[in-house]
């Protein structure tokens, strides 16, 4: 069960880094509903390369540690590190499917724009379940 968990969530991590590589070289097709607009439907960040190339590097280095966790890949940590490490990730997706009380989130205020309803009905969900699949993986 350990090892199915983890491969799923290292596929899926890979998956999104990819997708953040893809936008840091120029990539355009999804863009437009990944960044958060505010109520003018204007983007409230505008992030540029780096920003795509180290979010891209944190999820693949996400699918490194899960890699260690499920021993695939033999890393020495110490298990306080693992445990906690782990915890810490499911916090953030959790803090993430909540939100932040207006753009992202199940709290958010607007939800008329395309990131709105794909956050409703895809991102916020996804960190939930990420979320969930992490706290379950630091247990078994």
């Amino acid at each position: 069960m350990q090892t199915t968990i983890g491969l799923f969530l290292i596929v899926f991590f890979l998956f999104l880094a990819g997708i953040h590589f893809y936008w840091g070289l120029g990539g355009k097709q999804g863009l437009e509903a990944a960044i958060p607009e505010n109520i003018n439907n204007e983007k409230t960040i505008n992030p540029g390369i780096v920003a795509c190339f180290i979010v891209g590097f944190g999820l693949c280095l996400i699918a490194v540690f899960i890699l260690i966790r499920i021993n695939i890949i033999g890393f020495p940590l110490p298990s306080f590190i693992q445990n906690y490490s782990l915890l810490f990730l499911a916090l953030l997706f959790g803090l993430r499917a909540m939100g932040d009380f207006k753009y992202a989130g199940f709290t958010k205020k607007v939800h008329h724009t395309k990131f709105a309803q794909y956050d409703t009905r895809y991102y916020s969900p996804l960190c939930l379940l990420l979320g969930l699949l992490v706290t379950l993986l630091n247990y078994l």
